[in-house]
């Protein structure tokens, strides 16, 4: 039986009517997979589109946000998820993905095994959607990244944290990028355990050009997207 008693799975969502389907379907999905509540919250933020609805139509609680920056829809989505339970915060367990991200089947169970072996924070894997990329570009992005059980990045699209470790540092901070770097450096500053895993990577979006300049869709568009010089 797991130490986790209930799971919040927090989303960020600007104007991303068209791929919040997909990604909800993949939480629902994984959430068959581990015998722990769920609730998905989706912090519609800034949004000129009807993503708020679409979130509602696809099962989630939906928070509005009008701050217009990652950071605090983050804490906006996880602050309605913890708002209505009276589980103890070591308890429970919050995974953090995108709106532009499609989670494999066992995404939560992998974060639930890590959370049962004594981890408080979560670095999980990412790889940008091989649909979106050209061969040479798929080359590039695992020569950059090869999989490896331990490793450093930090994406927010694939992060999970009990709540008391999240409570202990004041959550994510109210900034419109590195939300999640702040967030983990933070938790191991305050001297809980971090640990980093290569299973159950987020197919994210290879976009070139995100919500954000300076974000995932920036890192794409210098690293892999451009081509090859001489």
């Amino acid at each position: 039986m797991s130490r986790i008693e209930r799971i919040i799975v927090a989303i960020p969502a600007r104007n991303e009517a068209e791929r919040l389907p997909a990604a909800l379907d993949a939480i629902h999905a994984a959430s068959g997979m581990c015998d722990v509540p769920v609730a998905v919250v989706v912090a519609a933020d800034a949004c000129t589109d009807d993503t708020a609805d679409v979130a509602r139509a696809g099962g989630a609680r939906v928070v509005i946000s009008t701050a217009g920056r990652v950071g605090a829809a983050r804490a906006a989505a996880i602050r309605a998820g913890l708002r209505r339970t009276e589980t103890d915060p070591d308890r429970i367990w919050i995974a953090n993905t995108d709106a532009d991200s499609v989670v494999p089947l066992d995404w939560l169970a992998v974060h639930l095994d890590f959370a049962d072996r004594g981890a408080a924070l979560l670095l999980g894997a990412v790889r940008p959607d091989p649909r979106e990329l050209a061969a040479w570009q798929r080359r590039r992005w695992r020569s950059l990244h090869p999989r490896a059980e331990s490793h450093d990045h930090v994406h927010g699209a694939n992060l999970g944290l009990t709540a008391s470790a999240y409570l202990a540092v004041d959550g994510f901070r109210d900034v419109p990028l590195r939300e999640d770097v702040e967030l983990v450096r933070a938790v191991q500053s305050a001297g809980h355990l971090v640990v980093s895993t290569a299973r159950a990577p987020v197919v994210t979006s290879a976009r070139p050009v995100g919500r954000l300049e300076g974000g995932f869709a920036t890192y794409l568009s210098e690293l892999v997207l451009r081509p090859a010089g001489p």
